[in-house]
C-alpha cells in the first residue's frame, strides 16, 4: 500500500521509520508547505516523491492512504482535504479538536465509502488484548480501581502551549490516559470530575481526571507537560493488581498478589515500534471495504472527543477556532 504523509515533523519521522521496515507498505510521498523541507524528509526516510503543497500530493493518483501528522488544530482541515480528493485517511491523535469536527469527518467518509481512523496506536496494539485477557482470567479478582499517568517535559513545544494550535496536555497526552481507562474499564460512566492547572497562554498544563463508574469502580488519571512520569497504568482488584509499563506504548504487564509478590510477567510481542499495527489494520479494513477501524471505530473516537470537550468546558479552555 502506497502511503502519503501530510506534515514532515517529528511524529511523521518516527512513523516513516516504521513504514520503511514494513513490506506491506511503501513510503510513496511526503508533503509540506515547504518544498525543501519535504525533499529533505523524503531523502532521509526513503520516500519516492516530495511535494511542496498538500494539494499537489493529494492529486497524485498513486497515493492510497494518507497519514495526517500536523498539529491538532489542522487535523479536520487536512483530513477533509484528503477525503475530498478520494483518499483514505489515518490521522494522528487527537483526531480533531472537538466532537463536532470528528462527526463531520466521520459522516463524509461514510457517505463516500472512504476509510477514516484515528491513529491512537495503543488501541491497535496486542497489549490491549493481553491486559483484557489477564483481567478476564480473574487472577487479580474483581477490578475496582484504575490509575494511570502520562507526563513529558514538553512545555517548550509551540504546538503544546499555543491555543491557536489546540495545545495543552489533554489533547496530546491526556487522550492516552483516557483511552487506557475506557479500553479496560469501559464507558458505563456515572460522572467525571477533574482539577487543572493552566499555563499563562491559556491551555491546560497539569490535570487529574477522576472517572466514577455506575458499578462503583473508579479511574484516576494524571497528566503534565512539565515532567516525565513513570507512565504506569495500574489496575487494582481484591486479589491483587497488575502493572502496565508505559501506557503510551506498553512493554510488559506484571501481576502481583495482595502481598506484593510477583505472580506473573508478560512481555509484549516484539515489534518495529508499535505504529505498525494501525497501518496493518488500515490496509486490511480497506481491502475488506470497511470505512472504519475495528480497533477504534469512529463512534469511539467521537465518544473520547465528547469526554474531552466536557473536560475543557469544566476548565474554561476554548480554542480560537471555536470562539
Amino acid at each position: 500500500m502506497k502511503i502519503g504523509v501530510i506534515g514532515a515533523g517529528n511524529i511523521a519521522a518516527t512513523v516513516s521509520q516504521t513504514l520503511a521496515k514494513m513490506p506491506e507498505m511503501e513510503c510513496w510521498a511526503v508533503s509540506s508547505r515547504n518544498l525543501e523541507k519535504a525533499e529533505a524528509f523524503a531523502a532521509k526516510y526513503g520516500f519516492r516523491k516530495a511535494y511542496g503543497s498538500y494539494e499537489a500530493m493529494l492529486a497524485d493518483p498513486e497515493v492510497e492512504l494518507v497519514y495526517v501528522a500536523t498539529p491538532h488544530s489542522h487535523h479536520r482541515e487536512h483530513m477533509m482535504l484528503a477525503l475530498k480528493n478520494g483518499k483514505h485517511v489515518l490521522c494522528e491523535k487527537a483526531f480533531t479538536i472537538n466532537a463536532a469536527e470528528a462527526e463531520e469527518v466521520a459522516e463524509y467518509a461514510a457517505e463516500h465509502g472512504l476509510y477514516a481512523a484515528e491513529a491512537i496506536w495503543t488501541r491497535y496494539m496486542p497489549s490491549r488484548k493481553m491486559i483484557d485477557d489477564i483481567l478476564a482470567s480473574g487472577v487479580i479478582g474483581t477490578p475496582n480501581t484504575l490509575t494511570a499517568n502520562l507526563s513529558y517535559p514538553i512545555s517548550c513545544k509551540e504546538r503544546i502551549v499555543r491555543r491557536e494550535l489546540a495545545g495543552g496536555a489533554l489533547l496530546d497526552i491526556g487522550v492516552y490516559g483516557l483511552n487506557f481507562a475506557l479500553m479496560h474499564f469501559g464507558t458505563d460512566i456515572a460522572s467525571i470530575g477533574s482539577a487543572v492547572q493552566m499555563t499563562d497562554t491559556g491551555v491546560d498544563a497539569m490535570e487529574t481526571i477522576t472517572i466514577f463508574y455506575n458499578d462503583g469502580r473508579m479511574a484516576v488519571l494524571t497528566h503534565s507537560i512539565y515532567a516525565r512520569s513513570d507512565r504506569k497504568g495500574i489496575i487494582h482488584g481484591d486479589k491483587g493488581y497488575l502493572v502496565v509499563e508505559n501506557i503510551n506504548n506498553p512493554q510488559s504487564v506484571s501481576v502481583f498478589d495482595t502481598e506484593d509478590n510477583l505472580v506473573a510477567r508478560y512481555e509484549v510481542p516484539e515489534q518495529i515500534s508499535g505504529y505498525e499495527y494501525q497501518f496493518l489494520e488500515a490496509r486490511r479494513c480497506i481491502a475488506e471495504g470497511k470505512t472504519q477501524a475495528d480497533s477504534m471505530p469512529l463512534a469511539e473516537t467521537i465518544y473520547v472527543m465528547d469526554v474531552m470537550d466536557d473536560l475543557r468546558r469544566q476548565w474554561g479552555v476554548v480554542y480560537p477556532m471555536e470562539e
